[in-house]
């Protein structure tokens, strides 16, 4: 401690701390109190020239337990600033109820020229007699803060094994009212969705991007501290969450253990038990090495756009198909995918040895040894740079190839009908939902059509009279039973170009070439 300087006029600062803003509203708080006190202590020295600077450092509803107060920030900061001589608290452990804590503050009160006081307590840290008692009481203020902190942990353990809700952050389907769950059903059913598309997708992977697609969004709620959450996207994390949280079954878990709740379930058991088998599943095949170790371009194969693409499969039966799918695609980040986000590997892998065999003319290099050698293999639409290391060719100068290919699509492209002036790469099909759309309209109106003809006595009125179309909707779509069937079994395969859907395709002229020139479609050849 360095020897106290003696000055005319000392500025005295008061710091007050509550740990619960609870109270804090009334006209004369625990912080009034404390500082009263203080100022009063403050007057008694005033023969030594005590003086109270005007700055107040108040912090309300904060824990001694961390250093992270406003207030107290705001008085290192001055002191560090040479703005104070003197802090003045109601009791210690109104600084700091951490030793370690106090020992920091101590040692920058020392660089400062700081002297600190305890009104209650009747001492300050001039001497090391007061700084040994402050040490003593300080451990026991430590003392007394963990043996609390243990307290409330027991609490919340034995209340959680009785099955109450011990608050923190409010499960996504329910609502907290008398410091009880209660379900939210719209919220719920938007969890029960959660849970039935995974079981039919398979893939948390495959559901994100479905909700993606949909724009699924987090509702908007508003949590304990009036802060407004949601609207944004599902993360792959909250979905997991969301699959793997026992409190959808009517459960709380806590430490490893799961207790019945006393709140009601949201998911049904049988729905809750297939969905933790799928996932224990998944988690078993991402941790067995054996799964992947016959990848031999594991780690080394990349996108055009730098993501790694990692060793996956595919499995019907006994069958069973290996791919590298880019990293972009398993994170739900389809756009930030390259030009080929998905190959298969068994062609990958043989393509790259047979470029590395003839480019280092040694047909029996062998799997193990090309595994060891590739540093990085990169793969784009239109081919493949690889490069390797001494390993493979201690003397090759040049360690890199770029090679021309085109990886095989996993299914064969479906002829989209052209228009005049049309490439066959700018055409997309017709949307699904249009496809359907027509499908059904052309059902009922050869429906229809069939029952006009069946009794000419019927009439467009009599169809629309009891039944669930109106005479409008029936005359609108009857035209449809005149289309070309050609043009009809397009339409129902999706071969029909982006942009056709039902109002596109009513009311054709009469002749079928005709219908054809006039939707701007190349027809089929006629005798």
């Amino acid at each position: 401690m360095k020897p106290a300087i003696r000055k005319a006029n000392l500025r005295c600062a008061i710091y007050t701390r509550v740990s619960s803003d609870s109270g804090l509203e009334q006209e004369f708080n625990s912080l009034d109190n404390q500082r009263e006190a203080s100022e009063a202590y403050i007057k008694s020295q005033a023969h030594e020239g005590w003086k109270l600077i005007r700055e107040r450092y108040d912090d309300g509803g904060f824990s001694g337990g961390s250093m992270e107060r406003p207030a107290l920030l705001k008085l290192l900061d001055d002191v560090r600033q040479g703005r104070i001589d003197v802090i003045v608290v109601y009791k210690v452990d109104r600084l700091t109820r951490s030793l370690a804590d106090f020992a920091k503050l101590v040692e920058l009160f020392d660089e400062h020229d700081v002297s600190f006081v305890s009104v209650t307590q009747a001492f300050n840290t001039t001497t090391s007699m007061c700084r040994l008692t402050l040490n003593v009481l300080l451990s026991f203020a430590q003392f007394e803060r963990e043996v609390t902190g243990e307290r409330i942990r027991d609490k919340i353990a034995a209340s959680k094994k009785k099955g109450i809700w011990m608050g923190g952050v409010v499960p996504l389907g329910y609502r907290v009212e008398n410091r009880a769950l209660h379900i939210v059903e719209e919220h719920a059913e938007l969890v029960r969705g959660i849970f039935r598309r995974y079981l039919a997708l398979g893939s948390v992977v495959r559901l994100k991007a479905a909700m993606d697609e949909e724009y699924v969004r987090l509702p908007n709620r508003v949590d304990g501290a009036a802060r407004q959450t949601g609207g944004g996207l599902f993360s792959r994390g909250h979905l997991y969450k969301i699959l793997s949280n026992p409190i959808y079954i009517g459960r709380l878990g806590h430490k490893g253990h799961v207790y019945e709740g006393q709140h009601a379930a949201i998911i049904d058991q049988d729905a809750w038990d297939r969905t933790q088998a799928l996932l224990a599943a998944h988690a078993q095949r991402k941790a067995c090495p054996s799964r992947s170790s016959d990848a031999l371009l594991i780690g080394k194969l990349y996108d055009d756009r730098g993501n790694r693409m990692s060793p996956s499969e595919a499995a019907k039966g006994a069958k069973r198909w290996r791919y590298y799918i880019s990293q972009a695609i398993l994170q739900g980040r389809k756009q930030d995918a390259g030009s080929v986000a998905r190959v298969s590997a068994s062609e990958i892998e043989a393509k790259v040895l047979d470029v590395v065999r003839a480019e280092l003319g040694d047909g029996n290099v062998a799997a193990e040894t090309l595994r060891e050698g590739l540093d990085k293999i990169t793969i784009g639409q239109g081919g493949l740079t690889i490069r390797w290391n001494e390993a493979l060719s201690p003397h090759a100068l040049a360690r890199a190839i770029t090679v021309p290919w085109t990886p095989t699509p996993s299914r064969r492209r479906q002829e989209i009908l052209q228009g005049g002036g049309q490439q066959p790469s700018d055409l997309r099909p017709m949307r699904t939902e249009a496809r359907r759309t027509f499908i059904a309209a052309y059902r009922k109106a050869r429906s229809s059509l069939d029952r006009l003809i069946a009794d000419p006595t019927i009439s467009i009125v009599a169809l629309a009279t009891g039944g669930d179309r109106s005479e409008r909707s029936i005359r609108q779509t009857l035209s449809l039973a005149f289309l070309d069937p050609a043009l009809v079994e397009a339409a129902i395969e999706g071969r029909l170009p982006r942009g056709f859907g039902l109002q596109r395709l009513m009311d054709p002229p009469p002749a079928w070439p005709d219908q054809w020139a006039a939707l701007g479609l190349q027809g089929p050849a006629r005798d």
